[in-house]
């Protein structure tokens, strides 16, 4: 079954329940970005996690940017997530490799490192952007988020998430879990809550469990009463196009853009987000070259006409 995120209240909603099946999501970041099983693993996690928080926005034009940079070999871990379920991202060092295994698993952590922060930073089309950043755990990516909920947005809560990697480098398994306890939660509730997750198996098992199954399934075997919400799907995704790319070109420099004509006799630009190259010939360049060109003897025209108004 393709990949989705499910929503739910449980225990007569004093607790929320996020679930995403993320498989060919991560599979796709993989070959995007042609990675190692361990940075697989790492961007995989995040992503993950990454499409339940884009899930919690309130408005359809709003995004968030998670950035993880722990000091180790991985280097950065950059991820945007959307409210439709869309996520992208990258990391900066995709053949990085631990020495050894953690516990049978992939070592994410001996890639990320836990020397740094995690940050994320919403866009909520306010004047400013709200920023939270927490100092790394584990740098495994679950635990890190779990306390960043918990010390940035005063919201206990745990986190589950796994991706499992064939020794052929593909991706079998992806998910992860997100449980929050809400304001007027019990005593009671908390220790459901923890009998719960003490029984759950490896989140990437628990996906394999599920894969032919709607999650829906597995909120409600979690939980008995628990309320689906709603049920979306989730998917690699970027926004990136030759258009806006020809728009950033714009923004070069007109010396910059003659020099890529003279010289390079065109320009190959890839996305960082979602490693797609657009290509642009000397043609093309000369067009935005001559569009800028134009556009600055005009704005030059308009500026010595408004001081020689002034002068007048």
């Amino acid at each position: 079954m393709k990949d989705q995120l499910v929503k739910a209240l449980a225990l007569e909603g004093r607790v929320r329940l996020y679930l995403v099946r993320s498989t060919d999501l991560v599979e796709e970041a993989r070959n995007r970005f042609d990675l190692n099983p361990t940075p697989t693993a790492a961007l995989g996690r995040v992503l993950s996690v990454a499409s339940i928080m884009g899930a919690m926005l309130k408005d359809s034009h709003e995004m968030l940017t998670i950035n993880i940079n722990g000091g180790g070999p991985l280097g950065q871990i950059v991820v945007d997530a959307y409210p439709n379920g869309d996520v992208r991202g990258f990391v900066s060092n995709p053949l990085a490799e631990a020495d050894s295994l953690n516990n049978g698993h992939l070592n994410v952590g001996a890639i990320v490192g836990n020397a740094g922060t995690l940050t994320v930073t919403k866009d909520l089309h306010m004047e400013d952007n709200w920023s939270g950043t927490v100092a790394l755990q584990s740098g495994e990516i679950g635990e890190d988020f779990a306390y960043y909920f918990t010390l940035s947005e005063q919201t206990p809560t745990a986190v589950s998430v796994g991706v499992k990697v064939e020794p052929g480098g593909q991706v079998k398994a992806a998910g992860a879990m997100v449980l929050q306890m809400m304001p007027d939660a019990t005593d009671t509730d908390i220790s459901i809550c923890e009998h719960v997750l003490s029984g759950l198996k490896p989140m990437s098992t628990i996906m394999e469990e599920y894969d032919d199954s709607d999650l829906s399934a597995l909120a409600k075997d979690m939980f008995e009463d628990a309320n689906v919400l709603s049920v979306q799907d989730v998917a690699f995704s970027c926004p990136c196009s030759k258009e806006k790319t020809e728009r950033v070109l714009s923004s070069i420099a007109p010396g910059e853009l003659q020099e890529m004509i003279d010289e390079d006799h065109g320009a190959e630009v890839t996305c960082n987000f979602c490693n797609t190259t657009y290509q642009f010939s000397e043609e093309e360049l000369q067009k935005i070259l001559d569009e800028n060109l134009k556009n600055l003897a005009e704005t030059k025209e308009l500026e010595d006409s408004v001081d020689s108004g002034r002068r007048d």
